[in-house]
């Protein structure tokens, strides 16, 4: 008999270690085969700012060209137009080596649209200590340039630094906006700072609040950094994304605190090798890519990730969405070290977005959606379906890993949601995704996603 029960005790420990050795092995393979792009990806991020950005290294040596926009000529009380200051501050700034751009601290400075063009001579910095504020009445802007507000274009190798402030002046537009009131015609509104086509950006201690629409678009740019920036705008105010990177590659966001009307983060098209790390995000919609393939257009994301987040009362969490009838593709996407508070949708792939007054016609083309890791997500959720994987029937979303999620419902009892969504479960998962195991549907009407 005791011979029998030590036998027995020693199969349930070979079992265990069974278990345990598959498990880790089949964690390994799946991250040799879905995330072994990320190796030489992450160490990009890990070499010496210094040798990237060799023009921040040399920043402390020599003189200084210091060009205030005071001494061209800016008011900076808040009411005079000091355009034309900022623009002349700008040309002899840009054209001389080893400038700083000054932007004093304890004085407004009211600026119209303005496009602040390159190349610029070497070793440009932007100083902004003072408060950079736009007008304040849509009918004040030249309808030419309805959606740009403040625009840098072609630099190479410049810093953007400060304890200022950049504010949109927003609340005329979002009381103007048809997401506010249907009756609304909708239109377009300024995004308050845009980099454009440049490389070599690093963006360090700015705030932004209050945009016309979206905060701090990074575009056409390669090789940015933003480190410890501010936005910050009410949890009703339409579209105002707080940080949107489009067509751009090598970005990394850290340290960032951002509480919005729209995505905290949002990312779209021909954008790759983002990283985010150390992000606070809410109010708001939450971190997401997308949205993708509008008007049966091409969207293509590949290599993301956010490393450590804290996401609090926002409308979703960590979202990918998509239209229907676009094409291209979503891949290699790492979301780890994830915090939730009361978020709505704390997991959410929505291949049937929709922000549009009318409905949305179904499509059998749809961007495609692979190679997705969460891990160590945890928090609580809003709303019941704690995990939402709503992707089309004819391009299914696969190779979506789950490796320790934890999602309870602040509310009843926490559930996921799945259709034409496969992948692993690869270590301790609440609420159950087994449909994500068995390809199995959850038969079920599921509600377009439309933006708030």
């Amino acid at each position: 008999m005791v011979k029998t029960k030590i036998i027995f005790i020693l199969f349930l420990v070979f079992l265990l270690e069974s278990l345990g050795s598959a498990y880790d092995d089949d964690k390994n393979i799946l991250e040799e085969i879905y995330f072994s792009e990320f190796d030489d990806f992450d160490d990009v991020y890990n070499e010496d700012e210094d040798e990237i950005f060799d023009v921040w290294r040399n920043n402390g040596r020599g003189n200084k060209n210091l060009v205030n926009v005071d001494t061209c000529g800016a008011a900076g009380d808040g009411t005079t137009d000091d355009t034309k200051a900022f623009e002349d501050a700008w040309k002899q700034a840009c054209s001389t080596r080893r400038s700083v751009f000054m932007v004093p601290s304890g004085r407004t400075y009211l600026i119209n649209a303005t496009k602040f063009d390159g190349p610029c001579a070497n070793g440009l910095t932007i100083q902004v200590d003072g408060t950079i504020v736009a007008p304040s009445d849509p009918e004040d802007w030249d309808p030419k340039s309805p959606k740009a507000w403040l625009v840098f274009s072609n630099l190479t190798a410049v810093t953007f630094q400060g304890n200022g402030i950049i504010d949109g002046s927003g609340s005329k537009w979002w009381a103007a906006s048809c997401k506010k009131n249907k009756s609304n015609a909708c239109k377009s509104a300024p995004r308050a700072l845009t980099i454009d086509s440049s490389s070599r950006i690093r963006v360090k201690g700015l705030t932004f609040q209050n945009s016309q629409q979206m905060h701090f678009v990074i575009s056409r740019s390669d090789s940015v950094r933003v480190n410890g920036v501010k936005v910050s705008s009410p949890g009703d105010s339409p579209n105002t994304d707080g940080i949107h990177i489009s067509e751009s590659t090598n970005v990394v966001l850290q340290d960032c605190k951002i509480g919005t009307g729209d995505d905290c983060i949002s990312i779209v098209n021909a954008s790759s090798n983002i990283k985010m790390k150390s992000i606070y995000c809410g109010p708001g919609h939450g971190i997401s890519i997308g949205s993708l393939g509008k008007d049966d257009s091409i969207g293509i994301v590949n290599r993301v990730v956010l490393d450590t987040a804290f996401i609090k009362g926002t409308s979703n969490g960590l979202r990918i969405k998509t239209w229907q009838g676009g094409s291209g593709y979503v891949r290699t996407v790492r979301f780890q070290n994830v915090q939730m508070d009361d978020v709505s949708n704390p997991i959410i792939i929505d291949q049937f977005y929709c922000d549009s007054q009318k409905p949305c016609q179904n499509q059998t083309s749809a961007v495609e959606i692979s190679q997705v890791l969460y891990r160590n997500v945890t928090g609580t959720s809003k709303s019941q379906k704690a995990m939402k994987f709503a992707c089309s029937d004819t391009v299914p979303c696969r190779d979506i890993t789950l490796d320790n999620v934890n999602l309870v419902a602040r509310d009843g009892t926490a559930e996921v949601y799945c259709n034409s969504a496969t992948g692993v479960i690869a270590g301790y998962v609440h609420p159950e995704a087994e449909c994500l195991n068995s390809n199995d549907k959850k038969i079920e009407e599921y509600d377009v996603h439309n933006e708030l």
